[in-house]
């Protein structure tokens, strides 16, 4: 097995300018990075991870806590993560909280436990146990999908990283309401997600463009979940003047929904026009098809490692969030026509992307 003294020996340089090439520890001349590159390629020399982790303090492993498992719109994020992680080096350890806080911060310290370099975490609904330990050990974190606020004069610096969610929601709202519905029933999401508190902003807001008034009873919560949507949009349809349209706030719980409707024998549009919050895969072979609002699931986790690593290399900077558009896919289940093979796409409003 080739060792670092037979890569030296076959670039004609140093071991240590070696070290420097594979570490990246000091600039090296591009004509002696790529001799010993080559030499590497020619040896088939294996770096010894462990080994250089012990030099450089760096582990390249990144933590990533999601709920992947129970909510499948992270599977795409995650599958973004992990291109991304691997194309700059680094390996991921996946976990998932499945929103539970105290399971959450749980497995966060087992990750910071294994020396990863920093976190990607989707974080749940009551983040406070996890932001005191992310904070007292200074752990490089980017907060994925769902945005918090860190106690003021903590001292603690992350990024954060999602979709606009108000304005797209406000789209779905006014696009229902322009086909002539007065009755807009909203299934929201897990009380306390920042993404849900936007959605319902977004919600009222589209209620008020069309100048119709705000009724609590349209609103039920689905929790993020298909078995509690199910629920909820059983309750919004037993209401004596049950919704005309619905929206529903990710593709879990348009499941849910949809499971709902088929069990009362109601049919998509022709019985209730449905729009959702999150494109997924297979939105397109409903018949009808679903007019959805699609992040860019992919690039979003793949930006999320981008700030990790810019965390990585500056950790005294300013804390940035991004804010990346969604787009209205124009489908069928609003009730338009069909006028195309092809579902319309565009970007929906927003305000703006980073601060």
């Amino acid at each position: 097995m080739a060792t670092m003294v037979d890569v030296a020996r076959r670039a004609g340089v140093s071991i240590a300018t070696v070290s420097h090439v594979l570490n990246d520890t000091r600039p090296v001349l591009p004509r002696t990075r790529q001799a010993v590159l080559d030499a590497i390629d020619e040896l088939g020399y294996t770096p010894n991870t462990l080994a250089r982790s012990l030099v450089t303090s760096r582990t390249r492993s990144i933590g990533l806590a999601v709920s992947a498992i129970s909510n499948p719109y992270f599977t795409e994020i995650l599958q973004g993560v992990e291109a991304r992680a691997l194309e700059g080096g680094y390996t991921l350890l996946i976990a998932d909280p499945h929103d539970n806080p105290e399971h959450e911060r749980k497995i966060v310290q087992l990750l910071h436990e294994r020396r990863v370099d920093g976190m990607i975490i989707a974080p749940s609904a009551t983040p406070e146990a996890l932001l005191r330990y992310l904070g007292q050990h200074a752990v490089p974190t980017v907060f994925l999908d769902r945005t918090v606020r860190t106690p003021a004069g903590s001292g603690f610096r992350h990024d954060q990283v999602g979709t606009e969610n108000t304005a797209p929601m406000t789209t779905l709202v006014s696009h229902l309401a322009g086909r002539g519905h007065r009755h807009i029933g909203l299934v929201a999401g897990l009380p306390g997600l920042s993404t849900t508190a936007e959605r319902v902003t977004g919600y009222r807001l589209g209620l008020a463009h069309a100048g119709l008034p705000y009724d609590e009873r349209l609103v039920a919560h689905g929790e993020s979940r298909t078995d509690t949507a199910e629920r909820a949009t059983h309750r919004l349809l037993s209401l004596t003047a049950r919704p005309t349209a619905l929206v529903t706030a990710n593709n879990a719980m348009t499941i849910g929904a949809l499971r709902a409707l088929r069990e009362r024998g109601l049919s998509v549009p022709k019985d209730l026009a449905l729009c959702c919050f999150d494109d997924f895969s297979w939105a397109d072979l409903f018949s009808p098809g679903l007019t959805a609002i699609a992040q860019p699931s992919k690039e979003i986790g793949a930006r999320a490692v981008e700030l990790l690593l810019e965390r990585l290399a500056e950790p005294a900077r300013e804390s940035r969030t991004v804010r990346l558009p969604a787009t209205f896919v124009h489908r069928t289940s609003c009730g338009c026509p069909d006028n195309s093979t092809h579902p319309a796409r565009h970007e929906a409003p927003r305000k703006g992307t980073t601060s």
